[in-house]
């Protein structure tokens, strides 16, 4: 019986595996597995607004249980892929118990991970913003950095406190400062022992504008969107070192701080490199324009951890709109190649893209290069992603979340986090007598 098996399972793996789960009677006794480390699928364009409050991190989580039902779904860690034999090792990641999962087709969706880009202390004094655990972790941090500002006599250290520095001008570097800029304006009124010009966020880009992926002027509408809101913007500046009280630049200028935010740029997934497999000058696996792996007849590529080739020169950038058609396309191929088939090269223009910069506010690019700004593009921004979630209950969910949140205000609890990961399942799940 032929299996595809689809490893990982954010925006290209999902999308291959639901192309699969429609399309299941075009391969007689077709079996589609989809493995990955969590069980839902994080719909990272909202996690900036789910890290300030804005909408609740479930509400944007996608179970792969609930969405796949004619897909085997494997939760585990990979460790392994064994081209002779034909199947990958996966762990549980509660039972720590490890299997063989063979496979007829092999599609590599590992996605990526934040890079340090060799800074000195990012993994250890920085917040990420790529996970679930990353945004609890980040709002948790803001508000206490507020609490302890509030109640401090060290004007210092309550500078320290109230000043926040995000690392990168990309578009989730943009729209965490914008967020975060509007979350904090929000809650200060709460805390009567700091003063609202306090508040101070610091934007440090490496390159000569914000949103480098875009055409000039929206960086420099970004840029003048955020200046108005009180936002330090630095552009051209490197990162030297982080330590645990702030930021130091190349050539010595510093940011005393409690928090920076890191989101100055991703690399694909630390197993990617213990494959084996050629890989391009940013670490990502070399394919064909059809995702498949040169020299390897039985795998394909897809998403953050593929640099697939565009058919006049370079490679399709890891936006999620990429990703999104590389999964049908992929599953598609892979279904071709076990009936002996021709393969499609993937030839995809990108439509366009938006960034958030909160309190109503957002950037666009339409098609023709043509760009729109302030409430129209804030409100084009929340139609589209809401409709790209999956099932009327949580898009209905999201939808109510923005809609108390401009009714009640901003939600000021700091909920603990569980700083002990999980070990075993016997002990994830004993009970304290």
């Amino acid at each position: 019986m032929p299996r595809i098996v689809i490893a990982g399972g954010g925006f290209a793996g999902l999308s291959a595996a639901r192309w699969l789960q429609k399309h299941r009677g075009a391969v007689r006794g077709l079996e589609t597995v989809l493995i990955d480390r969590h069980n839902y699928m994080l719909f990272t364009p909202m996690l900036p607004e789910a890290a300030t409050g804005s909408v609740e991190l479930r509400h944007i989580t996608q179970p792969f249980r609930a969405q796949l039902r004619a897909v085997q779904f494997e939760l585990g860690e990979i460790l392994s892929v064994d081209e002779e034999r034909r199947c990958v090792a996966v762990q549980h990641p509660i039972t720590h118990e490890t299997r063989a999962i063979s496979y007829d087709r092999l599609i590599l969706a590992l996605g990526s991970t934040p890079s340090s880009k060799g800074v000195p202390g990012v993994e250890r004094f920085t917040y990420p913003l790529r996970t679930v655990s990353d945004a609890e972790r980040l709002r948790n941090a803001v508000l206490g950095a507020v609490e302890v500002a509030s109640r401090s006599c060290d004007g210092a250290e309550r500078d320290r406190l109230m000043r926040f520095v995000i690392v990168g001008g990309g578009f989730t570097g943009v729209e965490i400062a914008g967020e975060l800029s509007a979350f904090l304006r929000s809650i200060v009124r709460y805390y009567p022992g700091v003063d609202r010009r306090l508040a101070q966020i610091v934007l440090i880009q490496a390159e000569d504008r914000l949103l480098p992926h875009l055409p000039q002027r929206f960086g420099k509408r970004a840029a003048r969107v955020l200046f108005d809101r009180g936002v330090e913007i630095r552009t051209c500046k490197d990162v030297a070192r982080i330590d645990s009280g702030g930021l130091t630049l190349e050539g010595g200028e510093r940011f005393e701080s409690r928090t920076i935010v890191w989101s100055a740029g991703e690399e694909p997934a630390p197993f990617v490199k213990r494959l084996g497999l050629k890989l391009s000058e940013n670490g990502a696996i070399v394919t064909e324009r059809d995702f498949a792996v040169p020299g390897h007849p039985h795998l394909m590529a897809i998403g953050d951890c593929a640099a697939v080739p565009k058919k006049e020169g370079g490679t399709h950038a890891p936006l999620a709109q990429n990703a999104t058609r590389e999964g049908p396309l992929a599953a598609r191929n892979a279904v071709a190649s076990l009936r002996g088939g021709a393969t499609k090269p993937f030839d995809y223009e990108e439509v366009g893209q938006m960034a958030s910069l909160g309190d109503r506010s957002a950037l666009a690019e339409l098609p023709g290069k043509r760009m729109l700004y302030g409430l129209p593009a804030w409100l084009l921004w929340r139609t589209y992603y809401l409709g790209r979630l999956p099932g009327f209950g949580r898009k209905t969910r999201v939808a109510l979340d923005w809609g108390l949140g401009v009714a009640f205000g901003p939600a000021l609890a700091r909920l603990p986090l569980v700083e002990r990961a999980e070990t075993s399942f016997e002990e994830s799940h004993a009970v304290k007598r």
